[in-house]
């Protein structure tokens, strides 16, 4: 009789205990509507990460979360992130949120032609890098051995433009790599394809199309632009380029200058095109796949000039005074520019 009173109590208990782990395993103690953004920080251990889902109310238990987890192997497989969760989520799913690493993601956009500076300062408004971290790390020499082969001072220019998806948890040097790696992808791509390109080094080419990419407010002028630019190389003329006398600035004192002055003009940097003979030290900016279109098959023309009509689109001469007309009817002509900029493009 004993044994049987025993058992009944037994089978309750077990009952019991099937019964109260399926309320536990089935829902949450919330509702959808209650959303928690939760996050795992590195170094963190289960105990604490189950402690934090009972504070944060998305578990009824930080015990038996730990036994769940651990009967199934999860305590061990969590992953670093920042997870988006609703209180009415049961145990398992959220444990295979953290398992998975569903982190939340972050869409990062970089138009064609950004350089280093305005990325950096992109992804510190985005509160994933710090601006100073993401162009220290561009300029560092052993990940730009790593990255390209080649000594150079800056990964501007191999930095290819699109939307990244990126975490809170991303490395930073891990997302760099993959932006590297997107720019290679296109480049072979292109250089499959390609022209005459006059016996340019890669580094040369990517200059010269960042320079393409920051004069070309219309898509349809960016190989007629590297055209000029081509037939200036060929004639030894110097390549004159307004956005090279910026950039330097830029690089030289760390601040942005829209306007140049007479005097920037003829302050030599080392990309002043106006001052340096030939090709920029290096990249401008971040050339797009169009860009670098462009200087793998530019138009064959015979022009030596182009002049903004401040409205995107250029004016193309072959002769300097022709060149100075324009120069005269859109730029020296207070009414030509009243109003316009070629940023504006595409406002209107």
């Amino acid at each position: 009789m004993i044994s049987r009173i025993f058992v009944i109590m037994l089978s309750l208990g077990a009952g019991y205990l099937a019964l109260e782990a399926f309320w536990f395993l089935s829902a949450g103690p919330g509702q959808v509507k209650d959303q928690v953004i939760f996050e795992v920080r590195p170094g963190t251990s289960f105990t604490q990460v189950a402690e934090n889902l009972k504070s944060q109310g998305l578990v009824f238990s930080a015990t038996k979360v730990r036994i769940f987890a651990r009967l199934r192997g999860s305590d061990q497989k969590i992953k670093v992130g920042e997870y988006r969760l609703n209180k009415a989520m049961p145990p398992q799913e959220i444990l295979e949120n953290l398992v998975h690493g569903k982190s939340i993601q972050y869409d990062v956009t970089f138009p064609e032609g950004s350089n280093v500076f305005e990325m950096a300062q992109t992804l510190e408004a985005k509160g994933l890098f710090k601006a100073k971290d993401f162009i220290e790390a561009c300029r560092d020499p052993k990940l730009i051995q790593d990255l390209l082969g080649i000594e150079v001072s800056s990964l501007e220019g191999y930095l290819f433009p699109e939307t990244y998806k990126l975490t809170k948890y991303t490395e930073l040097k891990t997302f760099i790599r993959g932006m590297v790696s997107n720019f290679k992808q296109v480049y072979s791509s292109l250089e499959a394809q390609a022209k005459n390109t006059g016996g340019l080094t890669r580094h040369e080419l990517v200059t010269l199309a960042s320079m393409v990419e920051k004069e070309t407010g219309a898509p349809e002028e960016r190989k007629r632009i590297a055209s000029v630019f081509y037939n200036r190389l060929s004639k030894k003329m110097r390549l004159q380029s307004d956005p090279t006398i910026i950039y330097g600035l830029w690089v030289q004192t760390g601040k942005y200058q829209e306007n140049i002055r007479k005097s920037d003009i003829t302050r030599p940097t080392k990309y002043n095109t106006y001052t340096v003979p030939r090709l920029p030290f290096g990249p401008i900016a971040n050339p797009g796949k169009e860009a670098l279109a462009a200087v793998f098959n530019p138009e064959h023309t015979d022009y030596l000039y182009f002049v903004s009509r401040n409205d995107g689109t250029h004016v193309f001469t072959t002769s300097y005074q022709d060149h100075n007309k324009a120069v005269r009817e859109f730029q020296l002509n207070p009414e030509a520019r009243k109003g316009k900029s070629w940023r504006d493009i595409n406002k209107q």
